[in-house]
């Protein structure tokens, strides 16, 4: 069986994210916001996903895609018998009247290069799932497309005869398609989008240029920051998982679900990622996001949240066929209903750099320690109760060692946080639950096998766990940290240097992929307890399950190393730009430290 690859690039100005095939057709695109219904979505059904591509009329033809140096802007070439041309892809964004224009508008421009290619351009685009077949309206330059809130409009200098009635045509000169919902291009077509295309490279360029990275592989490293900071939506500042749903993480596993959304325990780490590159603004959009969610008067946070902070995630099975025929196509996400208690600390660790991060000003802290007393009562009052982990268990609830680990990481974070302010009693009452979840960690312990075991009472390991190390709750440099590691791998890692979570069966069975997360967690912690050689060269090799963009999916199948799962995946590329940021900093650091 051939290895599965997402033959896909994505594209995105931070309101909406576009994913489009080597074959030039946009496989998945939601408007007005990343968890709209699809405009086009034949990635998860071809009947009823709609079209937009610029194809070749061949039977064959050969495609060559990449990015322009240092953005988001995806170019496909196409070559066939009769020539070749480009197809340039451009999610208009840059700095106009002090803020950012980010319309939702998608360019393509189509430039012959060679011969005389005779091209098809196809644009149907589709409402509520599927579901609505959109009435075409035409007009001089345009095709309205009608039945939604607001008009989608295709605005060209192409023949609007022959993309109406689906005929090929000679490309002979260079062709401009401009799609648009709601506000339309009223300008002229040609001088708007080459306009647009060149401040929207120059966008990208600077933004790349003010990206703090070292010279570690650099490349993969830019892209993988390009594609994370693409997934927050700014207009509210929430950063979602990814802006697919329903790709599965193994071929007829079920295990289907849909990631257009915010979820809190990715916080920490995207704050960390976003830090570690230098990127100040994403942080403070994000954390004006995270005070949204938790100014609100309740009982409990939950695990995930919609782009603009809604509770309710409602999962529903839609009726299309699924991508590659796996079913169910899911809409919401149940886990929203979960008990995860780690998000309490979560919230915590990455509050922190409010106090010890001197960008920020005494006036965004405002009401924080507030928060803070509030968020530590949750952690006392969840100490005792079991949850369903950060890999959402369905079926079942155990005392993680994952939660205890952030309870313990959240309380050190206020204690930090209290010092800071001179409140006594907030570190006092911190300094006690860094204590007692600590505690709860040591019963995680197994002293015949020297590891950290997922959760009390149980045997099986855990891939979270190798975040004792990375999070210096286990001192790298002991023999604690070594012989945890050593079990770890002996269990959880595959001779291709992929990592699963745990290998026991969940609600759905026995996981038959790997989490990528999870593999640059190990990099990280074999960096940690001194193992830079082994990390730099485990981090190389994770390298090749990238697909021909350097985008990242959720899973890889260790036996082909297929991709699986959402894509692409912010979480997995955060985990790339972790992992790297801990690999330079331990090769910029003395032999002797």
């Amino acid at each position: 069986m051939a290895k599965h690859t997402y033959d896909m690039g994505l594209i995105g100005n931070c309101a909406y994210l576009a994913l489009i095939h080597k074959d030039t057709n946009i496989e998945w695109l939601c408007w007005p916001r990343f968890d709209s219904s699809f405009i086009f979505g034949p990635l998860i059904d071809r009947q009823k996903g709609g079209e937009f591509s610029v194809k070749p009329d061949a039977d064959h033809f050969t495609s060559h895609q990449y990015y322009k140096e240092n953005t988001n802007i995806l170019c496909t070439e196409i070559t066939c018998e009769q020539g070749s041309y480009r197809v340039t892809d451009v999610a208009p964004r840059f700095r106009q009247h002090q803020r950012y224009y980010k319309p939702l508008m998608i360019i393509r421009k189509v430039e012959p290069l060679s011969g005389t290619p005779r091209i098809k351009a196809t644009c149907r685009p589709m409402g509520n799932y599927g579901q609505l077949e959109l009435k075409r309206r035409r007009s001089s330059n345009h095709i309205a497309f009608l039945g939604l809130d607001e008009e989608v409009r295709l605005t060209t200098n192409a023949s609007l005869s022959y993309i109406l009635e689906d005929q090929f045509f000679v490309l002979n000169e260079t062709l401009y398609f401009v799609l648009t919902y709601g506000a339309p291009l009223e300008a002229n077509l040609q001088n708007t989008a080459e306009e647009f295309l060149s401040q929207t490279t120059r966008y990208w360029r600077m933004w790349v240029k003010n990206t703090s990275i070292s010279t570690f592989h650099q490349e993969q490293v830019i892209r993988s920051a390009l594609a994370l900071k693409i997934h927050q939506y700014e207009d509210t500042g929430a950063i979602i998982a990814s802006p697919t749903t329903s790709l599965p993480e193994h071929p007829g596993s079920g295990r289907n679900w849909d990631y257009r959304f915010c979820w809190m325990r990715d916080t920490y780490y995207i704050l960390n990622a976003f830090n570690n590159i230098g990127h100040f603004e994403e942080m403070e959009r994000y954390f004006h996001f995270i005070a949204n969610i938790t100014a609100k008067d309740t009982q409990r946070y939950q695990p995930l949240y919609s782009i603009s902070g809604q509770s309710k995630l409602t999962e529903i099975e839609m009726d299309l066929d699924g991508y590659l025929g796996n079913k169910p196509v899911r809409i919401g996400n149940d886990a929203y209903t979960h008990i995860q208690n780690d998000v309490y600390g979560q919230i915590l660790v990455a509050l922190l750099p409010l106090y010890v991060d001197r960008r920020f000003n005494d006036a965004e802290r405002i009401d924080s320690q507030k928060l803070i007393y509030k968020t530590l009562e949750k952690i006392k009052q969840t100490m005792h109760e079991p949850d369903a982990g950060l890999w959402e268990f369905r079926d079942f609830a155990q005392f993680h060692c994952y939660t205890y680990l952030f309870h313990w990481a959240g309380a050190s974070a206020a204690r930090n946080a209290a010092r800071y302010m001179g409140d006594d009693q907030l570190a006092h009452m911190a300094t006690e639950l860094m204590q007692e979840a600590a505690r709860k960690i040591e019963e995680c312990y197994d002293p015949q096998r020297g590891v950290y075991t997922q959760a009390i009472g149980k045997n099986h390991l855990d891939a979270s766990t190798l975040q004792l190390i990375m999070m210096h709750y286990i001192d790298p440099a002991s023999d604690l940290a070594k012989s945890h590691l050593a079990a770890m791998e002996r269990e959880l890692k595959t001779p291709e240097g992929l990592f699963y979570r745990y290998k026991h069966a969940d609600d759905f069975g026995v996981p038959q992929s790997t989490f990528l997360i999870c593999a640059f967690w190990y990099i990280e912690a074999l960096a940690c307890v001194g193992r830079l050689d082994e990390a730099i060269a485990e981090f190389e090799n994770i390298l090749k399950y990238t697909n021909h963009l350097g985008l990242l999916s959720e899973d890889v199948d260790s036996k082909d190393g297929s991709q699986w799962g959402n894509f692409p995946q912010a979480y997995s590329h955060v985990g790339l730009l972790n992992a790297a940021y801990r690999i330079s900093n331990r090769l910029d650091r003395p032999s002797f430290l």
